[in-house]
Formats: structure tokens, C-alpha cells, sequence
């Protein structure tokens, strides 16, 4: 087998168990990674894991049931996928609440009419 000096490494197929990913390489390298890497898929069932397709030619892996792409070279360079921040939700009764009180403390506006408003 020959590979071309400086050549992008390519996958040629993929394997995914219950704890890793597994990539074959076009040049006969084979990488893996936890699957606790992706926590997309960490937490997607053995169905959603085996339906996944090679995207840019060999450049990665595309899981669209879970929406999760990792590429090569990340699995190359060990780079996990961030969890996203999850920030807490707003009670839409509180900030209704605040907006009351502060209208209640507002002063009273006149009008040309003489009828006030806040």
C-alpha cells in the first residue's frame, strides 16, 4: 500500500461498540475513541449509533438521527465534544412580577388631556 507524503487522512470505515468508536483509515491506520467523547452519543440508543454515514469524502463521521459530526482529525487530535451550557430558565411570573412593581414605583405622567398613565 502506498499513501502520498502529507496526504489528509481519510476514514474507510467505522465501527462504533458500546464504548468506542473505531475508525479504519485509507492509509491502514485505526483510531478510536471513547464513546463518551460525543455526549450525543453517549446518550443515543445502539439504533441511533449504527445509523451514521462518512461525510467529506472520508473527512468524518455524520450521525443525523443525533445531529453529531466528529472528524478525523479530531479523533487525531483528541478533541472531545463540548457539552453545551444549560442556563436556567426564567419563570415568566417572576419578570412580570418585577415589571409591576417597578411600574407601580414609577410616577404618574401627565397628559394634555389630564388623564395620567404610567
Amino acid at each position: 500500500m502506498t499513501t502520498a507524503a502529507g496526504a489528509d487522512p481519510l476514514i474507510r470505515e467505522v465501527r462504533v461498540t458500546k464504548d468506542e468508536i473505531v475508525a479504519y483509515l485509507a492509509d491502514g491506520r485505526v483510531i478510536s475513541v471513547p464513546l463518551a467523547w460525543s455526549w450525543r452519543l453517549s446518550e443515543a440508543t445502539p439504533a441511533q449509533r449504527a445509523n451514521f454515514r462518512l461525510i467529506g469524502a472520508g473527512q468524518g463521521i455524520h450521525w443525523p438521527d443525533v445531529d453529531e459530526d466528529i472528524s478525523v482529525e479530531g479523533m487525531l487530535h483528541g478533541s472531545p465534544a463540548p457539552r453545551p451550557r444549560v442556563h436556567p430558565v426564567h419563570e415568566p411570573d417572576k419578570r412580570k412580577a418585577s415589571k409591576s412593581r417597578k411600574a407601580a414605583n414609577q410616577p404618574m405622567q401627565r397628559t394634555a388631556g389630564g388623564t395620567g398613565r404610567r
